[in-house]
């Protein structure tokens, strides 16, 4: 499962997380990630409703933040981020996104 909040502004911003990581925080000797609950939990959805969310949202132009192994493989296979565009910090995976 995941959780998947779409923030909106003047630019959408879709956050993507996988469920097991939400309000923990990850960091290496140069980078953290707080996988804020305020920030990443929305709607607790399955894999289909993320990609669906994932497809709709490119449309839309907005921005995603996404991490976690699962979210991350699953924009990797929606083609929206590539393998270069994923940092890991502590072994989890993000990716940020601006289309």
């Amino acid at each position: 499962m995941y959780f998947i909040n779409v923030i909106k502004s003047y630019r959408d911003i879709v956050a993507i997380c996988d469920k097991e990581i939400l309000g923990k925080i990850f960091e290496d000797e140069k980078f953290q990630i707080n996988v804020k609950e305020n920030f990443y939990k929305g709607k607790e959805a399955n894999e289909e409703e993320v990609r669906r969310i994932i497809n709709d949202m490119v449309r839309e132009d907005a921005t995603f933040n996404i991490v976690g192994k699962n979210s991350v493989k699953i924009a990797l296979e929606e083609g929206i981020i590539s393998q270069e565009g994923i940092k890991e910090i502590q072994g989890v995976p993000v990716a940020l996104v601006l289309l």
